[in-house]
């Protein structure tokens, strides 16, 4: 913690004071910096301007031309979560595929000494064959840019070289799986990088003689990310936007999972790593009740598809130029009755009416383009990157309004503080100057609610917020909670940036999901009810990071992820499976409240749709200056309920944006696989601890790890009982003499 405070408040140039309340609120849990900022803040790595990208949780990339997807890879390559802009429109302007890519070979991976290894990837055409040889380069730039050269050898060729063009990748020079990182740590497991070039090759086969289609630019995306996250640099986050009438990207995920009778699950090997990003369909007019129920019903049945309701995000985006409701209301009329460019032209007004000069072409587009996503769709925005904080609610005393401002005050100071860093790459330099983009998020909304409001307002949500004087009271107090947070967010970025002489961010606000770092706290995630009062929360590692066997020897249970499967596309079982490259922790949690008094008799799962919303849209109006993000459960017999509210609030120009949508089964066996959350009785909770408590050393846990982490390991060596069940039944065996 005092590592990533420390760097931040000398990137940031905080005085004496701003560093007392940052540190004081961090060392409390009450003010995290984001979970990037833990990972890299203060090595000698996040110091050089190129890796600056590396510090951030979220960006955003209009793909409008092909330099965009290696852009992409070298974001995720660094652990920051990519947005992709994917519209028709947008993707229009890429060229037309000219080259057939023949790969006649791979060579194998890590066969040359280290000593020898070629860190950047070069080319050479080989006479008289005319083969190109591509060495591909032992580094992030080295996989970025060999990618980046199959690109554009497809659109453009080479001299001399062009039509059909045989390609040799030679990956001698590429470490192999187990050899350490540099950077910020982990082992190397190149393992899915030759099948990624074999794909983005023929994706771009498949495109010869035209552009790319919507799905077709996804893709190549996402098998990047696919190798980037076996290769162990972290987990994919996504978000890709797609146009309102991009029916084949509407329906890309359909099919994705499927159950074979005997319940087991599987997934479409040819449609994998489009796993790896969240995808949302772009409506730049108020879409029919039709329409949004139409997008409900397939996002209920695919988890995919949600609907963004782009004129709003883009006048929050302009906040500054519509900060009154009135030019906000004009902006959006326009835009939904007149079209873009009338819109544009508005904006363009009044920013000559405020400025007293015209706004230059350049800007004036960008200002109208601020509608690209980060992956979990919280932060609007143009070719951005985006800097979080998060305020645990669930350690403040409702009544305790001092402690609530210190909290939020210094987390708009911790977003500040990057706000000096300068990028490498014009576009999102340019984007920082004109737009800077910061974001103040909480966690542990509905628990700290539940503590405020006691059992009444858990009581009002489960009946879907009904009732004219208890709506009054409870609506009133979110209202006052979350106009005072903002308030105090805006100030801390306020003073920050009004001493340091730095363009003011017009959105500061916003809430992000909030999974892992929730989890430092047991809040639950953003604004969201947890999933039950006690649950299991499941976390991806790769399989090679030390912290599995830690977690093993703690008494955690650890299973495959959903990315591990077989040839058939059949989830595996066995974490010692070599085609196991991601695994889950599983961790039993129980929420603050669980135990007072009349609390653990409400069944979450049945928290009505109408509540569920009513929360997330004052948060929306109250809180929120981008954009709240939202998964919203629902049963089928919903689905009508949720598209009515959802169509009213862009109707009525209610605030709405976008909110992804999780289905819920009654059934057993019916929902997704191996989900981030799973409900569980108090007895079945209380048992997993038991066996925790039994199965796991009572060594301290940076002990266990460090053991691991400094030294050789595998992990067949402890995948024979790869969770607590299965160890603390083998302790129970010895007992006994068995």
């Amino acid at each position: 913690m005092l590592r990533t405070i420390n760097d931040l408040a000398s990137i940031g140039g905080y005085t004496g004071e701003q560093y007392a309340l940052v540190r004081e609120q961090a060392l409390k849990q009450r003010a995290f910096p984001s979970g990037r900022a833990f990972w890299v803040a203060g090595t000698d790595w996040s110091k050089r301007p190129e890796n600056f990208s590396g510090y951030y949780n979220c960006t955003s990339t209009h793909i409008g031309d092909l330099n965009a997807f290696g852009l992409l890879v070298d974001l995720a390559m660094q652990g920051s979560g990519t947005g992709a802009v994917l519209e028709q429109d947008v993707i229009a302007n890429l060229p037309i595929v000219k080259n057939v890519i023949d790969i006649i070979g791979i060579s194998a991976i890590g066969t040359k000494a280290k000593q020898l290894r070629q860190e950047y990837t070069s080319y050479e055409i080989i006479l008289p064959s005319g083969v190109v040889e591509v060495r591909v380069g032992d580094s992030r730039a080295g996989w970025r840019d060999a990618y980046q050269f199959l690109l554009n050898l497809a659109h453009n060729g080479l001299p001399h070289n062009e039509g059909h063009i045989r390609v040799h990748l030679d990956l001698s020079n590429i470490r192999p799986s187990g050899e350490r990182l540099k950077g910020f740590g982990g082992t190397a497991n190149p393992v899915k990088l030759d099948d990624a070039f074999r794909k983005v090759a023929s994706i771009l086969n498949d495109a010869v003689g035209r552009q790319l289609t919507s799905v077709e630019a996804c893709l190549l995306i996402d098998e990047a990310a696919t190798a980037i996250v076996a290769g162990n640099i972290r987990r994919s986050a996504g978000m890709r936007q797609f146009s309102e009438h991009d029916e084949i990207a509407a329906t890309a995920k359909l099919g994705l999972y499927s159950q074979d009778e005997e319940g087991n699950w599987r997934v479409d090997p040819k449609k994998e790593a489009l796993r790896m990003a969240n995808h949302t369909r772009c409506y730049h007019t108020k879409p029919s009740f039709d329409a949004v129920e139409t997008a409900v019903a397939l996002q209920f049945n695919s988890g995919e598809g949600a609907i963004q309701y782009v004129p709003e995000a883009v006048a929050r985006a302009n906040a500054d130029l519509l900060p009154e409701h009135a030019t906000k209301k004009a902006f959006l009329d326009l835009y939904t009755t007149k079209g873009r460019d009338a819109a544009k032209r508005y904006l363009g007004m009044a920013y000559e009416l405020k400025h007293n000069e015209k706004l230059d072409e350049r800007e004036l587009q960008h200002r109208m383009d601020r509608y690209g996503l980060n992956p979990c769709g919280e932060i609007i925005g143009r070719d951005f990157h985006c800097n979080l904080a998060e305020v645990h609610l669930n350690t403040i005393d409702p009544s305790d309004y001092e402690a609530q401002d210190a909290a939020f005050y210094a987390a708009g100071l911790q977003v500040a503080a990057l706000l000096q860093h300068e990028f490498v790459h014009e576009r999102y330099q340019y984007s920082r100057e004109i737009d800077p983009i910061v974001g103040v998020s909480f966690t542990g909304l509905f628990d700290f609610l539940v503590h405020a409001g006691g059992y009444d307002w858990l009581k009002w949500m489960m009946e879907g917020r009904n009732g004219r004087r208890a709506k009054d009271m409870y609506e009133g107090m979110e209202k006052q909670y979350l106009s005072r947070w903002r308030a105090a967010a805006h100030r801390g970025v306020e003073d920050y940036c009004t001493e340091k002489g730095i363009r003011l961010p017009n959105r500061i606000t916003t809430v992000q999901p909030a999974g892992t770092k929730s989890l430092l706290t047991g809040a639950s995630s953003g604004w969201h009810p947890p999933k039950a009062q006690r649950f299991i929360r499941r976390i991806t590692l790769g399989v090679n990071d030390p912290l599995v066997p830690a977690l093993i020897e703690h008494g955690y249970s650890v299973i495959p992820a959903q990315s591990a499967r077989d040839n058939d596309g059949n989830l595996l079982d066995d974490i010692s499976d070599p085609r196991v490259q991601e695994v889950l922790v599983e961790i039993p949690t129980e929420v603050s409240w669980a135990n007072l008094p009349g609390c653990d008799t409400f069944d979450l799962a049945k928290l009505p749709v109408e509540a569920q919303y009513g929360l997330y849209m004052q948060v929306q109006n109250y809180y929120t200056d981008h954009n709240t993000s939202a998964t919203i459960e629902l049963r089928e017999d919903e689905v009508p309920v949720l598209s009515k509210l959802i169509h009213e609030s862009i109707e009525n120009d209610e605030g709405y944006i976008s909110a992804a949508l999780l289905a819920r089964f009654d059934v057993s066996g019916g929902t997704f696989p191996r989900l981030p959350f799973e409900p569980i009785s108090k007895e079945r909770y209380d048992d997993l601890r038991t066996i925790q408590e039994i199965s796991g050393t009572q060594e301290d846990f940076l002990v266990t790890l460090n053991k691991y982490d400094s030294s050789e390991w595998s992990i067949e060596s402890v995948a024979g009982c790869t969770n607590a069940a299965c160890m603390a039944k083998a302790e129970a065996d010895e007992r006994e003499g068995k």
